[in-house]
């Protein structure tokens, strides 16, 4: 099966590199001069700038090019992917799709499955998600990601398809508790940045992060997720990699809320608009998450860190 990213961005060139390690690969880029340049170059300077595109990866930005691939990988940021779905419906419908972005649309609370439902309703929809870095993929280095498909045998198909011997897909029927896992440890991440960059330490990074494994586990549930789904790599694992690590932009731009520093506008932050969808979507269910409000309140500038912290640490003690 023939395999076509749609974004050029620096996760979408990463699975590019890493998939053509056993088949060729189309590699769509909205930019036609950053594509040209990429075809040129060979290699993504902007985004991923250490990592050679192998001779079978084809860069375009024309569209068509992409229709002949059986399996197509959708990597355009979570809050464009609405857009873009509704702008190129007609020729991704009828195929097998493969969201690669964790978030929840801000204008609609869905998820990138439920987008891709609704504007290809003949698709068939899979999501990728689980703890990995853009460079490692691109480097080879060992990763394991979470391949979460409705109907389990396209799901198997996908999973051998897009498994390499460095790339390790695990796949799973239950897309809700995926998505969701994906989306929410973004919030949690910039929660966790905040903790490290107002100078808190990591014992209250840890203690952050097992009340937001918490708040995870409870949104998740409330929408029919399985326990065992939180707890594994799209949940948990996506969880720790990106609160620790400073490859993480929702980690980074966390970081930068806590020091009262300006952040690159120009970097994707997903959790920036995930926390907004998610804390009104916990009010909506009754669901309690004092992190991801907290979150949400700083990024619209409602709290200072001072008072975010204040307010959850006064937080009533009771039993784990």
């Amino acid at each position: 099966m023939t395999i076509a990213i749609l974004g050029a961005g620096a996760f979408g060139t990463a699975l590019a590199v890493a998939l053509a390690r056993s088949g060729p690969v189309t590699l769509w880029s909205r930019d036609a001069d950053a594509a040209q340049m990429m075809q040129k170059l060979r290699r993504n300077s902007r985004r991923l700038p250490d990592a050679d595109l192998p001779e079978n990866v084809t860069v375009t930005a024309e569209i068509g090019a992409t229709d002949a691939a059986n399996i197509v990988l959708v990597a355009v940021p979570m809050q464009q992917l609405a857009d873009f779905l509704a702008t190129h419906a007609a020729r991704l419908n009828h195929r097998r799709l493969v969201a690669c972005c964790k978030g929840v649309d801000l204008a609609s609370g869905r998820g990138p499955l439920a987008l891709m439902a609704a504007a290809c309703p003949h698709a068939t929809g899979a999501v990728l998600t689980g703890p990995s870095f853009a460079a490692d993929i691109a480097r080879g280095l060992p990763t394991a990601l979470t391949l979460a498909c409705a109907d389990d045998l396209a799901g198997a198909t996908l999973q051998a398809r897009l498994s390499t011997p460095a790339l390790r897909l695990y796949r799973t029927t239950d897309t809700v508790g995926a998505e969701l896992g994906g989306a929410l440890k973004n919030v949690v991440a910039i929660a966790a940045g905040v903790v490290i960059g107002a100078g808190l330490g990591d014992s209250a990074r840890a203690a952050l992060m097992t009340r937001g494994f918490a708040e995870m586990s409870r949104l998740a549930a409330a929408f029919g997720a399985r326990p065992d789904t939180l707890a594994g790599l799209s949940g948990f694992g996506d969880l720790v990699l990106t609160c620790t690590s400073s490859q993480s932009r929702n980690f980074r731009y966390g970081l930068a809320l806590g020091r009262g520093e300006a952040f690159d506008a120009g970097t994707t932050v997903e959790g920036k608009a995930t926390a907004r969808a998610v804390a009104a979507l916990a009010r909506d269910r009754g669901v309690e998450m004092p992190i991801a409000a907290m979150v949400a309140a700083l990024i619209d500038g409602r709290i200072s860190v001072a008072k975010a912290t204040e307010a959850l640490l006064s937080r009533p003690l009771k039993q784990e």
